[in-house]
Parts: structure tokens; C-alpha cells; sequence
């Protein structure tokens, strides 16, 4: 089983720690995409135009001063660094060791800047999203659709990839499509379906907590099919294909306010 999580826009800044480095977090065979990715993002983010080249506005400039130096700021595990609603339902904190040992060996996240990540991979804070093209490098998504699936498609293995990411993250790489399960979200009102964004982002790190426990159990998900089972433990949820165009979907259906 593999979860795939998008990073979060906010992020804790650590404190304290040795920097990061590319070569040593999980995945090595990223070093150099990852580094490359580093250097333009530096000299981007040192431009006058930095922010309109981040896509962010100037509440966010000292976030986009801090990318200049990334090689020297401190590092932290990165579902310490990720923060935001996925990552509060998902609470790192509160897993036992069993789980944390799942957790590793199911979790990744796919990032702008890093490809992809496992939980216990030490990161600083960064400002930077898939959707940005950044000068002389082209569009992320592009990138490392290159470079991410040597690395994704042995991690995933003959087991269910369970997809929480947005899209511009999915773009980057998209698992085997008979055992590649996207999660939705919606909220059921008087017989009639919408999509809420922050709901949607709490039920998947609820989903991925869910998930991660049952692992820790000895009960992983290896199929669609028991992915969804495991999701109706907990809510209303449905299955859909995989077609021959697309991965399956998994939808999870909320009825409260």
C-alpha cells in the first residue's frame, strides 16, 4: 500500500537541526533533480520578481528570502514541517511507534522541490508549489513527471496506490491505473452532492490516519477493494473503475454540517 499526500502550503519553520540533504533522504536517485530544483528556486527567489514568479504575494516575501538559503536552514522530519488540515487530522504526533514504522513504509509526499518524501526524511520549510514554472527549469510538474516515476513505481509495488493529492501534485506522476485509487471527498445535503475543499482535506488525513492504523494492526489495504472496506469502517464511501482512461475513484460521502 502507498499513500500519496500533497506537502501543505504552511509549514513550521524548525528551529534548530542540520540542514537538509538531497542525497540522503528517501529516494536518493533524486539527488540530482532535487538539486537542480534547488538551484533555480534560489536564484528565482532572489530575483526582483521573486513573488510574482512563486505565485505568492507580499504577506509571503520573507518565506521567499528564506528559499535563497535553504541549503543553510535548519531541517526537521517532514510531517513535522508540513502542517495545515490534512496534517492536523493526520496528527504525527500522536502515533504510537507501531504506527510511526507504518507510516514510513506507506506514506510519501510529493513535493515541488523534492520529488518525493517519506515522514522521516528531514526538510526545511520552503515556499514553493508544483504549478509554478520557474526560470530556466520550465514547469515542476514537467520536471519531475521525468524523474518520479523510476523511484514511485517500485515503491508501489503490486499494492493499491491510494491518491489524496490535489491535482496540480497528481500531475507529476500518476500510478498504475488498475490498482491506483484517487480519494474524493463530498458532503451530502438534501439528496444533493458538493465538494468542500477543507473538508475534504480533513477526511483524507483522516482516511490516511485510518489507513496507517489498520497497517500498524497488520491489516493493510492491498487492494481497491479493501481500501474500500477499510474506508467504511469509518464513513459512507464509494468505488469507481478504473476506466480505460482513468485510475479508480474512491468517495468518501459526509452527511454532517
Amino acid at each position: 500500500m502507498l499513500i500519496l499526500l500533497p506537502p501543505s502550503e504552511t509549514k513550521t519553520a524548525p528551529a534548530a537541526g542540520a540542514p537538509a540533504d538531497p542525497d540522503t533522504l528517501s529516494f536518493p536517485e533524486l539527488g540530482a533533480a532535487r538539486r537542480e530544483v534547488l538551484a533555480h528556486l534560489e536564484r528565482a527567489s532572489a530575483r526582483a520578481d521573486a513573488l510574482e514568479v512563486l505565485g505568492v504575494g507580499e504577506r509571503l516575501r520573507p518565506e521567499v528570502e528564506r528559499n535563497t538559503r535553504l541549503a543553510q536552514e535548519p531541517a526537521a522530519p517532514a510531517l513535522e514541517v508540513y502542517t495545515g488540515v490534512l496534517y492536523d487530522a493526520l496528527d504525527p504526533a500522536g502515533l504510537t511507534a507501531a504506527q510511526r514504522e507504518a507510516a514510513e513504509a506507506s506514506l510519501v509526499v510529493v513535493s515541488a522541490l523534492w520529488g518525493a518524501v517519506r515522514p522521516a526524511d528531514r526538510i526545511p520549510a520552503y515556499r514553493l508549489s508544483m504549478g509554478t514554472q520557474l526560470p530556466g527549469l520550465g514547469r515542476l510538474a514537467a520536471h519531475w513527471k521525468r524523474h518520479l516515476p523510476a523511484v514511485l513505481g517500485p515503491a508501489a509495488g503490486d499494492g493499491v496506490v491510494v491518491d489524496c493529492r490535489s491535482a496540480a501534485y497528481a500531475a507529476a506522476w500518476r500510478g498504475p491505473r488498475e490498482r491506483t485509487v484517487a480519494v474524493k471527498v463530498v458532503r451530502e445535503r438534501d439528496g444533493k452532492r458538493t465538494v468542500v475543499s477543507h473538508m475534504a482535506k480533513h477526511t483524507r488525513g483522516l482516511l490516511a490516519r485510518h489507513l496507517v492504523e489498520r497497517a500498524a494492526e497488520g491489516r493493510p489495504a492491498g487492494t481497491p477493494q479493501e481500501l474500500l472496506a477499510a474506508a467504511r469502517e469509518r464513513w459512507d464511501a464509494e468505488l469507481t473503475g478504473p476506466t480505460a482512461r482513468s485510475a479508480g475513484e474512491l468517495v468518501v460521502v459526509r452527511t454532517e454540517d
